[in-house]
């Protein structure tokens, strides 16, 4: 038996199993070219969607080996078409390339560090109680969530949310912060 994709061949293995094998060496370098040239994201998982569309369809297929070819590449088609709304769909993503930021604003966090020194923030902390002092420096310098602060405390997550609420009323009522807060 021959590999070469005929009219005669079409007819003759209609029915047999290899016939997919066939059809897939006949088109499939072909249906790869297509997508790639297309700009399909993934050629080669597109073009597997494509062959697993055309196999349960081959009966199907009218017109000889003109009428497959058409059907082959009327399915890449549409599977390129689909990628290519998927794509427009799909917000691209950039990394953040800070050389490349022109904002002429400076961040909140640069603009309190050029305020206040670090001294003075160890200042004003030093005039809280520890346990205050500890989940301030827990939530605000290492980033810990309440529920990670309680964790590390011992404590209970309410108890942390309120002693970080008395040292931030405590804080503002320091003349440091109010000074700071007037400018």
């Amino acid at each position: 038996m021959t590999d070469a994709l005929t009219d005669d061949v079409l007819r003759a293995r209609a029915r047999d199993p290899e016939l997919f094998s066939i059809v897939y060496r006949t088109y499939a370098s072909q249906v790869l070219g297509y997508l790639t040239a297309r700009g399909v994201e993934d050629p080669e998982a597109v073009m597997q969607e494509v062959f697993i569309a055309v196999l349960p369809r081959l009966q199907q297929v009218t017109g000889g080996v003109p009428g497959l070819r058409t059907f082959v590449f009327s399915v890449a088609h549409a599977r390129m078409v689909d990628d290519h709304r998927r794509q427009q769909r799909t917000p691209s993503k950039l990394p953040f390339e800070a050389d490349l930021d022109g904002r002429e604003e400076s961040s909140a966090e640069a603009e309190v560090l050029q305020r206040i020194s670090p001294q003075e923030v160890a200042h004003l902390l030093n005039e809280l109680p520890d346990e205050q002092r500890e989940v301030l420096s827990l939530r605000l310098v290492a980033g810990l969530t309440v529920d990670q602060v309680a964790a590390v405390m011992g404590r209970s997550a309410g108890a942390v949310k309120q002693l970080q609420r008395r040292a931030l009323i405590r804080l503002r009522e320091q003349s440091a912060v109010k000074e700071y807060l007037a400018s």
